[in-house]
């Protein structure tokens, strides 16, 4: 899942930052509404955690700007009142959720994650090809009943494949699926993922090169 936090409070945007990322998202920050609403209508985001009263565009502004533009991102709003008639507010401009400050992070995580679910086409709960099993909820993969380890990135990786139920997906979606925006689109980060997590899935191999095109899970 890709997440982009617009904050101007330095401290809570790093702090939210690092926390999504520790559990496995790909997160891009942006410290300012200006800043946040070009990164917003640019880069396909699965869900923005909006601060409300931001410096530059309004977090208003650019909650209705992405409901305008027709994209499946799914907005979070943050403000710093909780009244009924700012949750109402915010709400009617298009936003998708509304957390009030101070807010528990684990809240923010399930929020985020409940959001991202809607944002992508329906998928169930685990994820399972042949005999190779995700679950995104526990983030754990088996195959054969056994434990895989994988790092976040290769979870990644095979979490977008195996939703994608047969489709291929190209190198550059990948990473922008699962990197952030401080990834290099020219280095080799993707095929290198790709290739440790064949070797750590093991025989008969899941992962198909599509030479010319990206990869894809044979069904």
């Amino acid at each position: 899942m890709r997440v982009l936090v617009v904050e101007d409070e330095r401290a809570i945007a790093d702090a939210v930052a690092r926390g999504l990322r520790r559990e496995g998202m790909a997160v891009d920050v942006a410290y300012d509404g200006t800043q946040g609403h070009e990164m917003a209508l640019i880069t396909r985001y699965d869900v923005v955690v909006l601060d409300r009263d931001l410096p530059g565009v309004h977090g208003d502004t650019i909650c209705a700007d992405l409901v305008s533009s027709g994209a499946l991102t799914r907005v979070l709003m943050l403000t710093a009142s909780g009244t009924v008639a700012d949750r109402v507010d915010g709400l009617g401009l298009g936003a998708d959720d509304y957390l009030p400050k101070p807010f528990a992070f684990d809240e923010l995580v399930a929020r985020v994650r409940a959001l991202g679910r809607r944002a992508t086409p329906p998928a169930p709960p685990v994820l399972a090809v042949g005999d190779v099993v995700l679950d995104p909820a526990r983030r754990i993969v088996s195959r054969a009943g056994k434990p895989v380890d994988l790092t976040r990135k290769e979870f990644g990786v095979l979490e977008v494949l195996l939703s994608a139920r047969g489709a291929v997906i190209s190198s550059e979606e990948l990473l922008e699926r699962v990197w952030d925006a401080n990834a290099d689109p020219f280095t080799t980060t993707v095929r290198v993922t790709v290739m440790t997590l064949r070797r750590k899935l093991g025989d008969p191999p899941l992962i198909e090169t599509v030479v010319g095109a990206g990869y894809r899970v044979s069904r």
